[in-house]
């Protein structure tokens, strides 16, 4: 790691930890304003200005609350609020990761927001999003946006290698991918080698990484090597872009597709307005959207992604209160729709759907492949068996070592971190 990085990362955790610890704050005293802590967890590029906005506006409107705003970078928030948490230092409010939800509840640091006014909307939410949020029977979040993976493609590059409509499988990607290299000279699809982008393979073959119901791991089962078998297949062959195993991957795919090198990706809606900045979408129209493709099984469809605003169970009183009314103000129709207007993230209440969100393409297009979103399992420990295999799969795309051995390595990894599962 070169010095410069190092020593960024340094400022970034000693400003953390100046800023977490919202409970103590000087701000709770009752004669005078309270101080709530805020971690962001969004694209500090082109998300975080709009939630920067909402709470100048909140502030406006609630003159005895203030808002300390901390931009924390996604990959390092859910460690970051775990050790903040455990030595009752966290923000007030955490923007957390919908996997993030029930293993923090477990672990008792949220505040459960049943019956407080942070809920008093709860009927205009969508049921399987506040579901989402729940562990054993309570609510641990309020859903801010949803989101899911789709097809996204070059509609100028398809039409030209003559292919009118997204392939619905992953054979049929295989072929379109021939087809718009022949035609165009540029690649069809650069798929990620990332755990979260390949769980679709997975769906495609009707399987997950662990059976929560059997308490078994599956990650190394016949249909899960069916699946990352198919996966990587689509790093080679005629019009297919080589694995990028590089740290910067996530952003060499994404510089490709905007500006017209790649036909095709698999991304989240959260990139939407970064594709309107690219060359190749400045017409917006040009973006098309589509359910990930089917396996073999003929299933198709990706992860429910998203995020929820959890309040922090270790601050006092007049800080949870504080953080309840900014939770419902964040969350509210007015506020989701501000959202989705300027960041092309999906709602997550049917009355924030208005006639000019709906008419946004990009909500649009994501909002019809929803329906074959997957929500995760209520297992707390979810989110973090991805970890093993984003070690395994960059290797195993790499040439570095093979499927099998791969997979049974996250098998291994993966126990450990469900150790009431059999394999």
């Amino acid at each position: 790691m070169r010095r410069g990085i190092a020593a960024s990362a340094l400022v970034a955790s000693l400003a953390l930890a100046a800023t977490a610890c919202g409970g103590s704050d000087s701000g709770s005293k009752s004669d005078g304003p309270v101080t709530i802590t805020w971690w962001d967890t969004s694209n500090a590029t082109n998300e975080a200005p709009t939630y920067k906005a909402l709470v100048q506006q909140f502030e406006a409107a609630h003159k005895n609350i203030k808002v300390k705003y901390v931009d924390v970078p996604f990959d390092q928030a859910q460690n970051k609020f775990d050790t903040a948490a455990s030595s009752k230092g966290a923000p007030d409010v955490l923007r957390s990761e919908v996997g993030w939800t029930p293993a923090f509840a477990k672990k008792s640091y949220f505040l459960p927001l049943d019956g407080t006014e942070a809920l008093a909307d709860q009927a205009k939410f969508q049921p399987n999003l506040i579901k989402q949020a729940q562990y054993e029977g309570k609510t641990y979040g309020a859903p801010l946006v949803t989101d899911t993976l789709a097809l996204v493609y070059n509609k100028s590059l398809f039409k030209k290698a003559g292919i009118t409509e997204a392939p619905k499988t992953w054979d049929e990607l295989k072929s379109d991918a021939a087809k718009i290299k022949a035609k165009t000279k540029v690649d069809g699809y650069w798929g990620s080698t990332q755990a979260y982008y390949a769980q679709s393979f997975l769906y495609g073959e009707g399987t997950d990484t662990v059976d929560v119901a059997a308490k078994k791991v599956t990650v190394n089962s016949a249909a899960a090597k069916t699946a990352y078998g198919t996966w990587l297949s689509t790093f080679s062959g005629k019009g297919l872009h080589k694995a990028d195993t590089t740290a910067d991957a996530y952003a060499h795919i994404q510089d490709a597709f905007v500006n017209g090198k790649v036909a095709a990706i698999i991304q989240g809606p959260w990139e939407i307005t970064n594709f309107y900045k690219g060359s190749a979408f400045s017409d917006k129209s040009n973006l098309g959207i589509a359910t990930v493709p089917a396996g073999s099984s003929g299933k198709a469809g990706a992860p429910t992604g998203g995020h929820n605003l959890s309040v922090y169970a270790g601050s006092d009183k007049a800080h949870q209160a504080a953080a309840l009314k900014f939770v419902k103000f964040m969350t509210s129709a007015k506020s989701q729709e501000t959202i989705a207007l300027k960041n092309s993230t999906l709602p997550t209440r049917s009355d924030a759907y208005t006639a000019q969100v709906k008419a946004d393409p990009g909500i649009a297009g994501y909002q019809g492949v929803l329906a074959a979103a997957q929500p995760r399992p209520a297992l707390p420990e979810y989110s973090s068996l991805w970890g093993p295999l984003d070690t395994e799969l960059p290797k195993i795309a790499g040439g570095k070592e093979s499927l099998d051995k791969g997979l049974s390595n996250a098998e291994l990894a993966i126990a450990k971190l469900v150790p009431d599962f059999s394999k």
